[in-house]
């Protein structure tokens, strides 16, 4: 059988990681395209030196831009690589823009699409991820499933019981599987902070950091907190850009840091006391440690 991966953001990464594993386990034949949405060594080498992913097969580099700009070039740019290597499967996983456009041009070629995380929702259609989860889940042939609730979502959307397959939270796995290693990198102690001593903080949602009135009121809230313990931030560079464009102040006590790779940040979650995100995969990962 030959597979082909498409990843193209953070969250993307560590669920390719532990699919990519298991079908190696199982001899499949495989692909791995990086449509270059997140791009560069902090947002994106790191993870797959981290992850043990092996070099992408294909790199798009579409980068940055608009939701309709970035789905569109993926779009453009997947199709004649999705032709040429003719797989059995297409693999998207998570809501990001490259999820669905990989997702929508390949059934328009005729290959089968499988999507792992698929059926969740938040039932909130102003967030571009929930639409991208319900054009996904609606064009794939195998809906490859997390948990209990995300079958019920997707029977009560009209999808077949054929098509759902509930495989258990991928993410989960991978944490699972490089815990020790992230414990081993000590970061909490290399920043000088005490375990349970300290919280983290991360945001890039653009309902939280794209109106600077809401951007403001959450990093005084953060600062608030900061007042009682140190918060560490690990500032996505979205979230960076909108905090100079805004010219908001950064609280005292409020740790900015660069973009962590996958076992760092791991690290720091494990020691965290508390973590206040708007991150789903954050939210994965905090409740499993």
């Amino acid at each position: 059988m030959k597979l082909l991966h498409v990843v193209g953001a953070r969250p993307n990464y560590m669920k390719a990681a532990a699919v990519m594993r298991a079908a190696r386990a199982a001899g499949a034949e495989q692909l791995l395209v990086h449509t270059g949405q997140h791009y560069g060594a902090r947002m994106s080498d790191v993870f797959f030196a981290d992850l043990g992913l092996p070099a992408p097969d294909h790199q798009l580099g579409v980068g940055s831009g608009t939701h309709g700009e970035q789905t569109a070039r993926v779009m453009m740019a997947i199709e004649p690589v999705i032709d040429q290597a003719r797989p059995d499967w297409v693999l998207v996983v998570g809501d990001v823009n490259s999820t669905v456009a990989a997702a929508l041009t390949a059934v328009k070629l005729g290959v089968r699409v499988a999507h792992v995380e698929a059926g969740l929702r938040s039932f909130d259609r102003t967030m571009p991820e929930e639409l991208n989860r319900l054009v996904t889940d609606a064009l794939a042939d195998l809906c490859l499933t997390p948990s209990p609730d995300a079958d019920a979502n997707l029977r009560r959307e009209g999808r077949a019981p054929g098509a759902i397959r509930r495989v258990g939270n991928v993410m989960i796995d991978v944490l699972d599987a490089n815990l020790a290693r992230a414990r081993e990198r000590g970061l909490p102690a290399r920043l000088g902070l005490p375990r349970n001593g300290y919280a983290v903080a991360t945001l890039h949602r653009p309902a939280n950091v794209d109106r600077a009135s809401s951007l403001r009121r959450l990093l005084a809230l953060l600062g608030e907190a900061a007042a009682r313990l140190p918060v560490v931030f690990p500032v996505h560079p979205r979230t960076r850009a909108r905090i100079a464009e805004a010219g908001v102040p950064i609280p005292g006590g409020l740790r900015l840091e660069e973009p962590l790779g996958y076992l760092a940040f791991v690290s720091l979650l494990d020691g965290a006391r508390l973590v206040l995100t708007d991150s789903g995969g954050v939210q994965e990962e905090t409740t499993a440690l």
